[in-house]
C-alpha cells in the first residue's frame, strides 16, 4: 500500500501567537516521554553562602514558562528540525555562537 502523504492544519491560539521567552530549557526523560523544561530567569543571580558547608554559590532564581512533553520517537525529528534551522540562521546571519559561551552570564 502505498504512503498517503499528510497535511496538517495547525492552529495557533491568539493568546500564543506571542510566544515565552526562555534564557535556557532544561531536558529529561521518563521511559515513555522527553520533558522540555523552559525557563526564564526570574531575578538576577546572587551569591549566598551554604548554611551546611559554608560554601559559596550562586543562586539563579528561574521560573519555567513552558513545559513540553514529546514521545522519544518524536525527539530525533525535533534534532533535525533544531539542526537545520540552526544551520539556516547561521547562513543567513553570518553568526555562529563561540562554543564556550556560557549559559547564564
Amino acid at each position: 500500500m502505498a504512503d498517503i502523504p499528510r497535511q496538517f492544519e495547525i492552529d495557533l491560539p491568539p493568546d500564543l501567537i506571542g510566544g515565552s521567552y526562555a534564557d535556557f530549557a532544561n531536558v529529561w526523560h521518563t521511559q515513555t516521554v522527553f520533558v522540555m523544561d523552559f525557563v526564564t530567569l526570574a531575578q538576577p543571580p546572587r551569591e549566598e553562602i551554604d548554611p551546611d558547608t559554608g560554601d559559596r554559590r550562586t543562586v539563579v532564581p528561574a521560573r519555567v514558562v513552558s513545559r513540553i512533553r514529546i514521545p522519544p520517537e518524536q525527539v530525533f525529528e525535533l534534532a533535525k528540525a533544531l539542526t537545520q534551522q540552526l544551520e539556516f540562521w547561521e547562513q543567513e546571519t553570518g553568526r555562529r555562537p563561540p562554543p564556550d559561551a556560557p549559559l547564564i552570564d
